[in-house]
């Protein structure tokens, strides 16, 4: 049965029930919780480094690739047989294109800080990220945005919006990612992705699923002392991993509150839109 959410994304595996969840683990992604609202971290500094390294070493060839079909078309193609130019301009295409998909990559692991956070109020029903532009799975890019590598994309979400999908990313260790669909509002059209839990193996990519589920029903099988900072340390917590990293100094707030009325106030006192 295919995916009730369009379009359907690429690799899908199945959609995810929201609702109090079994099947939960906060592991190591959970940085702060407290009875308002919890923060997972999205990407790891090791996976960074690795994802890292491995898509520059790609960018060299390609790029050295690249440069070899020129050469082969214009310099060394002597007698300009129409079979190589053909050869030579299809490779030049190919090796562009992977190029244009490559670079996002390298842009989301060089330029994604303290692992991207992204935070889930239990009170107001919202979600906040601050993550680097790339961070999503979003193909057709302007080239132009390649020049802008720490553009951000700073959001408010509503929970009842998200819904959760697994997809596989088809590789020989079979690893899986669980992405939140943003839909208009009544409706199973997405506008939007959000990345939760990238890279699992197998059951593991339902884990933080099912912990967040908890949380946001207030079941108490999401520990809210399971994160790298415990309850008391939330100075700790935002001193490490959100100041300094741009977020609104409203968004800060608006993480504690605890109700929608409060978020009012908030906003209004910011002078934040609706």
């Amino acid at each position: 049965m295919p995916s009730k959410y369009r379009p359907q994304i690429f690799g899908w595996i199945s959609d995810l029930d929201k609702g109090g969840n079994y099947l939960t683990g906060a592991d190591d992604r959970l940085l702060y919780a407290n009875d308002n609202y919890c923060a997972f971290i999205r990407k790891t500094k090791s996976d960074q480094i690795f994802y890292l390294c491995i898509y520059l070493i790609v960018l060299i060839f390609l790029t050295l690739a690249t440069i070899l079909w020129i050469l082969l078309v214009f310099l060394f193609n002597i007698e300009n047989e129409s079979k190589i130019n053909i050869l030579g301009i299809s490779a030049f295409t190919i090796c562009c294109v992977a190029i244009y998909l490559i670079i996002p990559e390298i842009y989301q692991n060089l330029f994604t800080r303290r692992g991207s956070p992204i935070i889930f109020n239990r009170k107001t029903g919202k979600v906040y990220i601050n993550e680097s532009y790339f961070f999503n799975f979003k193909v057709l890019r302007n080239p132009l945005t390649f020049l802008h590598p720490n553009k951000k994309r700073i959001k408010e979400y509503d929970w009842a919006h998200l819904q959760g999908v697994v997809v596989h990313n088809f590789s020989r260790s079979s690893l899986n990612t669980t992405i939140l669909m943003v839909c208009k509002p009544h409706s199973h059209k997405t506008i939007d992705h959000i990345l939760l839990d990238p890279l699992r193996v197998g059951i593991g990519s339902y884990l933080v699923w099912g912990w967040v589920n908890n949380f946001m029903c207030a079941n108490k099988l999401a520990g809210l002392n399971d994160g790298k900072y415990k309850w008391e340390q939330e100075t700790q917590f935002k001193d490490k991993m959100i100041k300094g990293q741009g977020w609104p100094e409203w968004m800060v707030e608006a993480f504690n509150a605890t109700s929608l009325e409060e978020l009012a106030e908030i906003k209004q006192r910011h002078h934040i839109k609706q």
